[in-house]
């Protein structure tokens, strides 16, 4: 399994509701069994996840900024899109760009 693999594996397992920070997924796949670790930044799960092919089962709109921000440059669809989804999964926000991580967060 590629690196980018796993970075969708982690963000599947994200229920609906929930949120995971980029700092979370990638604390993840940092722990584990030795030969399963990778040692990776929330950075580079940010860019996993922008390469994304919009459509291929990954919820990726589940995972924001260490704060709840959106991400600003949310590649299928805009920010508002990403929104739209997080609203209509539940997730509650603190104002126009930040969820509220206490509430949702895994």
């Amino acid at each position: 399994m590629n690196f980018f693999d796993q970075v969708y594996e982690v963000v599947k397992k994200i229920p609906a509701g929930c949120v995971m920070t980029y700092g979370q997924v990638a604390l993840r796949l940092r722990s584990g069994p030795p030969a399963a670790r990778i040692n990776i930044s929330p950075q580079f799960v940010g860019w996993a996840l922008h390469a994304n092919k919009a459509g291929s089962g990954v919820p990726y709109h589940r995972v924001v900024n260490k704060d709840g921000r959106l991400a600003p440059g949310y590649a299928f669809g805009g920010p508002g899109e990403q929104k739209n989804r997080l609203i209509s999964e539940g997730v509650k926000f603190i104002d126009e760009d930040h969820v509220d991580l206490e509430s949702c967060v895994l």
